[in-house]
């Protein structure tokens, strides 16, 4: 449900049809992973940018990605509605779906939210790190109190255009009040158990079931701060490391695959120095959330390309699929239950939005 690719498309130059050490996601990765669809994320930092800069951003991300998509025809097909993921999946393709993630990159403006829309994007999550002037975020105190009356337009405005609405990084309050506004079902896309972990994105038992009541669905993230509280507490361990990842952007920016190279070495430091975290924690969540919500409103966010190797072991590239599925299956859940959680739980909320939208234009 989000893969963070795209950022490393831009600042690393990958390309899909290219395998290496060092890449997490790729066309050969999805179809051994069993991966059939895919949620691309569209991004540009809430902190480094205006909001303006994050709209043009946002656009050229996207236009790159539908691009990129195109180079590969015979392999991947980009996905607006859930009939074209359908189709996808019978041509033998992978479906890429496009999501914006923060609300900032509509600079406030419902036409620049249509034109993400026009455009292809299915998702877009309110905020992110950082709050919008419309929407509070979960790891920020500034900003308003949940959504204004200006924030609970664009839940409606998204509703209208078949958008999902995601509250990912929103805080506590923001995720009430899109539970109030929104006539469709709304999601988060990667995000895990608060009383699992205690990490300010996580969503607690209240959320969950009123979550289920409203037919969305917890996706839940491979990011291993968001999974264990003991591991979160450990990262201080390799604050240094940071130092060396900006050192390494600055001289190598002219070679970008040496770059690619160096990053993935300092990851493989990381690990090496603080470990990563049993899939078992992982699945804790899975469990969580299908008790307290339901096993119909749990699905799979991963993360990937963007949390490095903080990720629990077996998952770290999306080849690796297949070991999530086996480890629910372990756990006790059905293979009907399973295949809900790797899919088919995301692909009801998008057409579900699609009948609110049409609903509510006609």
């Amino acid at each position: 449900m989000h893969c963070d690719t795209p950022g490393r498309m831009l600042s690393e130059g990958l390309k899909l049809g290219e395998r290496h050490e060092y890449t997490q996601v790729d066309i050969a990765g999805m179809r051994e992973g069993g991966v059939d669809a895919s949620f691309f994320a569209v991004f540009a930092s809430a902190t480094n940018n205006t909001p303006l800069e994050s709209v043009k951003a946002g656009f050229e991300i996207l236009d790159m990605i539908v691009e990129e998509v195109g180079r590969y025809p015979d392999d991947l097909a980009l996905a607006t509605t859930a009939d074209e993921v359908l189709r996808a999946k019978q041509e033998g393709k992978i479906a890429i779906l496009l999501s914006v993630e923060g609300g900032h990159m509509i600079d406030s403006s419902l036409a620049v939210l249509r034109d993400f829309r026009r455009l292809g994007a299915r998702s877009m999550t309110l905020t992110h790190s950082a709050p919008t002037a419309w929407a509070s975020a979960a790891e920020s105190d500034e900003g308003p109190d949940g959504l204004t009356d200006f924030g609970k337009d664009v839940v409606r405005e998204m509703n209208r255009l078949g958008m999902l609405v995601d509250l990912s990084h929103g805080a506590d309050k923001s995720f009430w009040d899109a539970i109030e506004t929104s006539k469709a079902p709304i999601i988060t896309s990667h995000s895990c158990c608060r009383a699992v972990a205690s990490h300010p994105r996580n969503m607690d038992d209240d959320m969950l079931q009123a979550l289920a009541k409203n037919g969305g669905v917890i996706h839940l993230a491979y990011y291993a701060a968001m999974l264990d509280d003991d591991y979160r507490a450990r990262l201080g361990e390799i604050a240094d490391i940071g130092a060396k990842r900006s050192k390494a952007r600055s001289e190598l920016a002219g070679n970008k695959e040496e770059l690619s190279a160096a990053l993935w070495q300092l990851n493989l430091e990381e690990v090496e120095r603080i470990g990563q975290v049993p899939l078992s924690r992982l699945i804790d969540h899975f469990e969580h959330a299908a008790t307290v919500a339901g096993v119909d409103h749990v699905g799979f966010g991963s993360d990937l390309d963007s949390v490095r190797l903080f990720v629990p072991q077996g998952l770290e590239r999306i080849q690796d699929t297949p070991n999530l599925a086996a480890g629910l299956r372990e756990r006790g859940f059905s293979e009907e239950d399973t295949a809900k959680m790797m899919g088919g739980n995301t692909f009801r909320v998008l057409q579900e939005a699609e009948q609110v939208a049409a609903e509510l234009s006609g």
